[in-house]
């Protein structure tokens, strides 16, 4: 039965993680540039926009990724915008992204010593230089560790969007199982495919923590 599993089926897989890889990608830039409005927010002077953010975080947080991705994909193809599987996939994860990862800033940018909001502000700084030239770099430091360890949450998650019908690395382990009927062959081949790419993150997650000290 190992001879029916060819070679061509894992090249196919191969290739199916090329999508998984490139869908993280675009996740996590849009996500993160989506989640650094969102930590701006977070910690803003206004109340206001405080609360907005912080509603927005518990919604998405408190939302399962695969009702956000259902949503993005039927429900607006319910109103007339029907979105091709990729971009709803992309426009779902971007969302989940955003939550988390301004959330996570959100806790960098609060963890700078008040003292260097005061010292900056002696030195006649306004919001946006204090944030620029002080608070920013050392958040910036912070955020490694968690940031590069959300990563591997965000290429797991990706599997979900085989539902909607993107073929990613576990859509494409679906698809090479029923055309092999050999499930306990191909889906620890795709079980090694994501600790591959998700275990050097996951190690690099931990060296910067401990280069950084974060965990202190």
């Amino acid at each position: 039965m190992i001879s029916d599993f060819s070679w061509d089926n894992l090249q196919f897989l191969l290739e199916a993680t090329r999508w998984t890889i490139g869908l993280s990608l675009i996740v996590f830039v849009t996500g993160g540039i989506a989640g650094f409005a969102v930590a701006l927010l977070r910690t803003a002077r206004s109340p206001v926009l405080r609360f907005i953010s912080a509603l927005y975080i518990q919604l998405v947080q408190g939302t399962p990724v695969l009702i956000v991705l259902f949503l993005t994909y039927y429900g607006l193809a319910l109103f007339g915008y029907k979105l091709s599987p990729l971009i709803a996939a992309g426009a779902a994860m971007t969302i989940f992204a955003s939550a988390y990862l301004g959330e996570i800033w959100r806790g960098c940018i609060e963890g700078v010593q008040r003292q260097q909001w005061e010292a900056s502000a002696a030195l006649a700084l306004n919001r946006y230089q204090q944030l620029r030239y002080v608070i920013l770099p050392q958040a910036l430091r912070h955020s490694l560790p968690p940031t590069v360890g959300f990563m591997v949450q965000i290429i797991k998650n990706t599997s979900i969007t085989s539902i909607i019908g993107v073929v990613e690395l576990t859509r494409a382990g679906q698809l090479v199982s029923n055309a092999t009927f050999l499930p306990f062959i191909v889906f620890p081949i795709v079980a090694l495919i994501y600790f591959a790419m998700c275990y050097p993150l996951s190690r690099y997650s931990h060296s910067l923590e401990r280069k950084f000290h974060a965990h202190r």
